[in-house]
């Protein structure tokens, strides 16, 4: 398992989307930032 820490301290509210990456697989997820 691996994690990682997200900052959105200089990001405006809404929705982004991040992709994950891992030989041949690919997950694209959406985050809701509300601040």
């Amino acid at each position: 398992m691996h994690t990682t820490n997200f900052n959105g301290v200089n990001l405006s509210s809404g929705v982004y989307f991040y992709t994950l990456k891992a030989g041949d697989f690919t997950s694209t997820k959406k985050l809701v930032l509300m601040k």
